[in-house]
């Protein structure tokens, strides 16, 4: 069995997982473009200090990773780390470890250790975002009803219209973000 470690030395840069995007590639460049960094000198100053590689599961036709994998590419960019990127249907053996609720959810950030311990796992969302799109989807129809497939594809359009074109998205999952590794990163 693969360690977390093993898996991020064989990944490829979450730079090019971007520039090799089918699906979603155009989104993600615009939020990838219109996100800066907050003036944050003492998280990306700890960041730059701890280097934790970032191991991203992910795949390029999901919408959080859409919003997410720019944020995190910009955070990376600012504190000079390494961010690699696997796809999770290539081998579900890692993601199985890393399950979100019982299911294959992602993306799915593990903040590796200098040892390649995983010290933290964040995703697929911010939880202010989930408990939002939980309150969208709560008047969604059972998936056998006859109006599902229609209702759940108004509902994605939705979701990525949205995260493409509301920047307090974006902050929000910096901010989670930040108050996932901050702890991490304070310690001695």
């Amino acid at each position: 069995m693969k360690t977390e470690q093993q898996y991020f030395d064989e990944a490829i840069s979450l730079t090019q997982y971007m520039d090799n995007m089918e699906s979603h590639k155009e989104n993600s460049f615009r939020i990838y473009e219109q996100f800066e960094v907050p003036q944050d000198d003492a998280f990306i100053a700890l960041l730059k200090e701890k280097k934790p590689n970032v191991l991203v599961i992910t795949e390029d036709w999901c919408g959080d990773a859409m919003m997410n994998n720019p944020i995190l590419r910009r955070i990376a960019e600012a504190a000079d780390l390494d961010v690699r990127a696997v796809y999770r249907d290539a081998d579900t053996e890692l993601i199985d470890r890393h399950l979100t609720n019982g299911g294959r959810s992602i993306p799915v950030y593990l903040f590796l250790d200098a040892n390649g311990e995983v010290e933290a796992k964040w995703g697929p969302r911010a939880a202010t975002i989930q408990e939002y799109v939980m309150e969208l989807r709560k008047d969604m129809p059972a998936s056998d009803a006859p109006e599902y497939k229609e209702k759940q594809q108004a509902f994605i359009e939705q979701i990525t219209a949205e995260y493409i074109s509301k920047p307090e998205h974006w902050l929000t999952v910096y901010e989670d973000f930040r108050n996932t590794l901050l702890p991490l990163l304070q310690k001695a």
